[in-house]
């Protein structure tokens, strides 16, 4: 009797921890962000990435134009070639070399700091985005918030319901338009 007495003390935990698992379990809310809709929608990313865009831009057409710079020079020197001496051309060779040497130089400093600055980029809308979605979930109505991306996502499958794409983006829409205290 002593035996089944504790078996009966021992297993009205389990049965209590049970309850409280499926009480967990019951309540357990997952929601998720469309990152290709926050994207598109949220004003402070389309403007930060144009910004970016356009500094690519500026990037790639200098880095063009010293290149055609370049090119010309190497053309002429061609075409000037029969009037040069030997040591001329061989001077305007390497004239041409190091300046073909500086401007890859140039083009690998340039590519850095863009990358740079993207990374700044990234990781300051990942610390917008951690921010809005703490104080969105202030409540603790959801016990994930996930990131959805179509085609390179680790969820396979989504239920619309707990899509909460377009609260955030609005609530970071107007946290960005609100000029800060």
């Amino acid at each position: 009797m002593a035996c089944q007495n504790n078996k009966t003390a021992n297993n009205a935990p389990a049965a209590s921890t049970t309850n409280t698992a499926a009480t967990a379990a019951a309540s357990f809310k997952i929601a998720y962000v469309d990152l290709d809709s926050l994207e598109a929608r949220f004003e402070y990313f389309k403007e930060k990435r144009a910004e970016l865009e356009k500094k690519q831009q500026s990037m790639d057409n200098t880095l063009q134009a010293k290149a055609r710079s370049l090119q010309n020079e190497f053309e002429d020197l061609q075409r000037r070639a029969q009037t040069l001496t030997q040591e001329q051309g061989e001077n305007a060779q390497r004239s041409i070399l190091a300046k073909k040497q500086q401007l890859e130089q140039e083009a690998a400093q340039m590519r850095a700091t863009y990358s740079e600055q993207e990374a700044k980029f990234n990781d300051e809308l990942q610390t917008r985005l951690d921010n809005f979605l703490e104080a969105y979930n202030k409540d603790k109505r959801f016990a994930y918030i996930f990131s959805y991306r179509k085609g390179v996502s680790n969820i396979l499958w989504k239920d619309s319901n707990y899509d909460i794409t377009a609260d955030v983006i609005k609530g970071m829409n107007e946290q960005s338009a609100t000029p800060a205290k």
